[in-house]
């Protein structure tokens, strides 16, 4: 059931975003956040009803749909958990839709109910975002996948250049470690190099398919996991190479249901 959020809530977010430090200010170092190493075996769910018995120590669920309590029972069985959440697209189900300016909501992405979003807006994005990842932390989340970091690149329906991308990137870089959690680069190839620096890990769809996959590689030489899943090859058109660059390979099918085929 889809539900708005509360216009007051809305407005003291916004009202915390007044007040937050700049957008491009590096994050204060937060012991004991969780560094993902290359080669870590993981599971990618987002639709579904969860799996939690493949036997892998990292999985990738999404932040809204699962619970604290899911979250915890993966703890349990040893798993670190990463929270996926789009923050550079607006979703139409989401139940915080509503918060969000039809200003700042461009147009689609090739998803149902998606629209990219107007990421110079920090003024507006940032006390959203900031909820969002509260919400990962609040329920106990070790890391967070944000998606949609690539708009720049895409046809949004707003001028947005690399820089814009780089400042929001970075943004939500800091919004996470300031929460303790680790956080992942999704795609965004040609800023790998300028944002290395800033993120723990990196989230890669098709890079094999694509002819890419070397382009991941600061973050293996920096000791930072690559997670990397494929759609359409087979996983003897993958894994050889994805093993030789030590990242973290699996095939899934675009729904990304609990089936998985890992190298």
């Amino acid at each position: 059931m889809r539900r708005a959020l509360p216009v007051l809530l809305a407005a003291l977010l916004l009202l915390a975003g007044c007040t937050s430090p700049s957008d491009d200010d590096p994050a204060p170092p937060r012991p004991g956040r969780w560094q993902p190493e290359p080669g870590l075996a993981w599971q990618w769910q987002l639709s579904g009803r969860l799996d939690p018995s493949v036997d892998v120590p990292v999985y990738d669920i999404d932040g809204f749909d699962q619970s604290a309590g899911a979250v915890a029972d993966l703890h349990r069985r040893g798993r670190k958990v990463i929270c996926y959440l789009s923050t550079g697209a607006w979703e139409d189900w989401r139940p915080d839709a509503a918060a969000f300016p039809r200003t700042v909501i461009g147009r689609g992405n090739g998803w149902d109910g998606e629209r990219w979003l107007d990421i110079r807006r920090t003024d507006v994005l940032r006390p959203l975002m900031a909820a969002r990842l509260d919400m990962c932390r609040d329920k106990g989340f070790d890391a967070v996948e944000p998606d949609n970091m690539d708009g720049y690149a895409n046809d949004t329906g707003f001028p947005l250049t690399a820089a814009d991308q780089l400042r929001y990137n970075r943004l939500i870089a800091r919004l996470a470690h300031e929460r303790g959690l680790a956080v992942g680069l999704k795609n965004d190839l040609d800023q790998i190099p300028e944002l290395v620096g800033d993120f723990d890990f990196a989230v890669n769809e098709q890079c094999a398919e694509h002819d890419e996959c070397d382009r991941l590689s600061p973050f293996i030489a920096a000791g930072k996991a690559v997670f990397h899943v494929e759609y359409e090859l087979p996983t003897r058109a993958f894994c050889p190479q994805a093993e030789r660059l030590r990242m973290s390979s699996i095939l899934k099918r675009y729904e990304l249901d609990p089936w998985r085929r890992a190298c």
